[in-house]
């Protein structure tokens, strides 16, 4: 399995790649984001790769992270999304919106994306819950600590959404305990 990649980048075709590694040019099809962030023709890229062997093709993906790339691995498990999906997810959608719209489960955000219909966003919802969301730091970057990832659990607990959850911790001060973090949560979700 190729794992990673580093040479001269050499040609740029949106979403195919062209790097040379000591003679040898790998062909990687990249999400749009890594596409951006992407260095000049002959200046040296590093690439984390994810790399599929069908029946008529060896394919090979590139990413500008390893986050990148593991969303990537968990969007391909999935039955009825393929690389070509994933990609297309992963160039519609930071890694953090991704996470937020499972963590909300928000079926519009993903429907937006090219390729990407009503029960497909739903399934993606369905299957990614639990595996990303809250748990990398998702929420817009809402839950920082363990204290308000705790806060967030009690919320959670006590059947709130986390919608309504991560909107009533939204404005807690930083230095909240749990049990005061809790307070003022319940004082938030009171008022709306």
């Amino acid at each position: 399995m190729i794992g990673r990649i580093s040479g001269i980048l050499l040609e740029k075709n949106p979403p195919q790649l062209l790097v040379d590694c000591n003679g040898v040019g790998y062909e990687v099809d990249v999400p749009m984001s890594t596409y951006y962030n992407l260095p000049g023709l002959g200046e040296k890229v590093t690439l984390f790769t994810h790399q599929a062997i069908r029946e008529d093709a060896h394919l090979l993906f590139g990413f500008g992270n390893a986050a990148e790339r593991s969303v990537f691995r968990q969007l391909i498990k999935i039955t009825g999304v393929g690389a070509r999906t994933a990609l297309s997810i992963l160039s519609g959608m930071t890694i953090a919106d991704l996470a937020q719209a499972v963590t909300l489960q928000e079926a519009g955000r993903l429907v937006k994306v090219p390729g990407i219909g009503k029960k497909t966003a739903e399934r993606l919802l369905l299957e990614l819950k639990g595996k990303l969301g809250a748990d990398l730091g998702a929420g817009g970057g809402v839950v920082h600590n363990d204290a308000e990832s705790d806060i967030l659990n009690a919320l959670l607990a006590l059947g709130y959404s986390d919608k309504e959850a991560l909107a009533a911790i939204k404005n807690m001060p930083a230095s909240s305990t749990v049990s005061d973090g809790i307070k003022f949560a319940l004082k938030a979700l009171s008022k709306g």
